[in-house]
């Protein structure tokens, strides 16, 4: 075993991306003008996603979770990094050793680095974890939004707008339930999900290297 077959092992493993899904929402292409008919009593639209992402609560949240983002890209690219180092330094050394050493110091990296991959899964599912934590708090806080901007606007049906093709922007409620969280939250505190952490009474996991 030498350190080329470990640094494949190594490498098999990206690092987190830096954009939430939910929170980051790409900008639409500008649309041509459309001619509304007139806007359907009682019919009326909202959009979540742009709620989530224009609201105050939601950009923080978004905001929060780079940065979590950033502190685990930062722990797994230096442990990478040190690895990696181990790795061209154990293969400088091969000529030197004879080959039950070199084949212990390779199968001890290899156990490194195995662990450090399984690291890199779990981080990635903590951030999973948070991300989806989070927008259920966000969405949270903007159903009594919803249900009082749907009642000012004597709505009798609400459609989520992303089923949308085209709509009159005379329906559509997003920009009143925004105003309304807005007005009462404007951030989230919180970490990362810590999923390695054993509940009471279960079954400790087996450590990885951290």
């Amino acid at each position: 075993m030498t350190s080329k077959f470990f640094a494949a092992t190594v490498s098999g493993l990206a690092v987190l991306a830096t954009a939430s899904g939910a929170f980051a929402q790409a900008a639409p292409p500008a649309a041509p003008p459309v001619t509304h008919g007139a806007p359907i009593a009682g019919v009326c639209i909202f959009s979540s996603q742009r709620a989530v992402a224009s609201s105050l609560v939601g950009k923080a949240v978004d905001a929060r979770l780079k940065t979590i983002i950033a502190q685990v890209n930062a722990e797994l690219t230096g442990e990478r990094t040190t690895l990696d180092n181990d790795a061209k330094a154990l293969d400088a050394k091969k000529a030197t050793l004879d080959q039950s050493a070199l084949e212990q110091q390779a199968a001890a990296l290899q156990v490194r680095a195995n662990a450090w991959q399984r690291k890199g899964q779990l981080r990635q599912r903590e951030v999973e974890a948070t991300e989806q934590k989070q927008l259920a708090r966000v969405y949270q806080e903007l159903d009594p939004a919803i249900r009082q901007a749907y009642q000012a606007k004597t709505c009798s049906i609400l459609i989520e707008r992303e089923s949308v093709l085209l709509g009159n922007p005379a329906m559509d409620i997003t920009d009143a339930v925004v105003a309304a969280v807005d007005a009462r939250i404007k951030t989230l505190t919180f970490d990362r999900e810590r999923l390695d952490q054993a509940a009471p009474g279960a079954q400790a996991l087996q450590p990885t290297n951290k």
